[in-house]
């Protein structure tokens, strides 16, 4: 989906996602000291709104307008640096102590250029946390596009890792509304040298 396709999905309704941050980067932000941060990919915010309120100067970058104005109404008082711009090819001018990715499904040649402009802006000891669908949801999950292709393995997801230690790179099972069925994510949580 394109900018433009986010952009009137975050128009259809006041939240598209939930205001509090993903579940699985409280555990592994709160064993951290609070510094820069960088959210490839924000949408409408909610994981660089909870990091600023903990702390962090957050940088939030995402393609849709939309997307950005309403994490800024979010925020209100909270300060984050907001920015438009296309993940696969956004240069950042500083680096950071935390990146993170998450719920960012492309193809391998975007995926690629994400992972790169991701390791790039990580600071050394710095730390990468990613989150995706996992290619099982599709038949034993729910929730997440319906598109194999996109999906993510540890097959698939590992070769962009390089030059990182990995902390963690496993699926993760998590609970959803209305559905006795879990949604299966896989966690990144990596370190550069």
């Amino acid at each position: 989906m394109d900018s433009h396709g986010w952009d009137a999905r975050y128009e259809e309704k006041e939240l598209v996602w939930p205001g509090e941050p993903n579940l699985f980067l409280p555990p592994i932000v709160e064993s951290l000291t609070p510094g820069t941060a960088l959210d490839l990919a924000c949408g409408e915010g909610r994981n660089a709104i909870w990091l600023a309120r903990g702390g962090w100067d957050v940088t939030a970058v995402d393609f849709s307008p939309v997307g950005i104005e309403k994490g800024r109404q979010i925020a209100g008082d909270t300060s984050v640096e907001w920015v438009v711009a296309d993940v696969t090819s956004y240069e950042a001018e500083r680096r950071f102590d935390l990146v993170m990715i998450v719920y960012v499904h492309m193809l391998d040649d975007d995926t690629g250029n994400l992972f790169d402009r991701a390791i790039t802006a990580l600071a050394p000891g710095g730390t990468l946390i990613g989150v995706g669908h996992a290619l099982r949801n599709l038949t034993e999950g729910v929730g997440g596009p319906p598109y194999p292709e996109i999906l993510w393995t540890a097959e698939r997801i590992a070769p962009f890792l390089k030059g990182l230690d990995i902390v963690e790179l496993a699926e993760r099972l998590r609970p959803v509304d209305d559905s006795d069925i879990p949604a299966i994510d896989l966690l990144i949580h990596a370190t550069k040298p």
